[in-house]
């Protein structure tokens, strides 16, 4: 049985990261059968989130204005599935999530975060564009 169910498209700004990342943390504390830690779920969402929203929107889309990321969330009793709709090429998610992270490089840990956070995560070709779905087991 579905709890919520959230479905938000923005422009392909990255001044949305953080507007997209809060509604992952008010999720985590309203879930109904969740008994764990609510402060490290929301912590995680934000961080889920954010990533997977910037690396839509700065490579997938390529900062392309005249682009746009959708994101959907929905909760069952079991679950959290988040799914973020680019309108890119698509890449291969299982070889960057086995890749060596240059350390003391600024980015590109985003894949390795989101598949060390989620339970399943999944980059499918869907449409004109792609969906990286990703799964939280709550219980």
């Amino acid at each position: 049985m579905k709890q919520i169910e959230v479905n938000i498209t923005v422009p392909n700004q990255t001044k949305y990261l953080c507007m997209i990342g809060k509604i992952g943390e008010s999720l985590a504390h309203t879930l109904n059968n969740y008994h764990g830690d609510r402060e490290e779920l929301a912590y995680h969402l934000n961080l889920v989130l954010t990533e997977a929203l910037s690396n839509a929107i700065c490579h997938a889309n390529a900062c392309d204005p005249t682009k746009e990321v959708r994101v959907s969330i929905s909760a069952s009793d079991k679950n959290l599935k988040i799914c973020v709709f680019d309108q890119g090429k698509g890449f291969d998610i299982q070889h960057l999530a086995k890749m060596k992270v240059n350390e003391t490089a600024e980015g590109g840990r985003g894949i390795q975060i989101i598949f060390k956070l989620m339970d399943r995560v999944e980059y499918l070709r869907k449409g004109s564009g792609n969906v990286l779905e990703m799964t939280k087991r709550l219980h």
